[in-house]
């Protein structure tokens, strides 16, 4: 039996802000963004070469905007990300080495907290 997690909603406070900072700053893919009703815009956006997507979530679930700590993203190397973050400008912290991996972190307008890591090889 397979299970995957294939989208995780992300509470924001303001849409159009948080679609601009993950699609045209971090480089997340804009998969979806449709208006269901007055009350539900659905807006889903893909970490180059994931297989799981986030939800912007205004008003899906009852989490308060920067309510998400430490959803994690694994990358080849944590050092060309952070670059690329503060190339766009995303403050990102300076790589950190662990024995399970290489660190870097960074947070949305809202304050959900991202872990980025370069994991160590098996």
């Amino acid at each position: 039996m397979d299970m995957k997690i294939e989208l995780v909603p992300i509470p924001v406070a303001d849409l159009d802000r948080a679609k601009a900072f993950y699609v045209d700053q971090v480089g997340f893919h804009d998969d979806h963004d449709i208006t269901v009703n007055d009350d539900l815009r659905f807006v889903q956006l893909t970490p180059p070469g994931s297989a799981c997507s986030i939800v912007l979530d205004l008003n899906i679930t009852p989490m308060a905007p920067g309510a998400v700590q430490g959803l994690q993203v694994v990358v080849d190397d944590a050092d060309a990300v952070r670059t690329h973050l503060l190339a766009n400008g995303v403050e990102a912290s300076p790589v950190e080495e662990m024995p399970w991996g290489r660190f870097t972190y960074f947070t949305d307008p809202d304050g959900n907290r991202w872990s980025v890591q370069q994991a160590v090889p098996r």
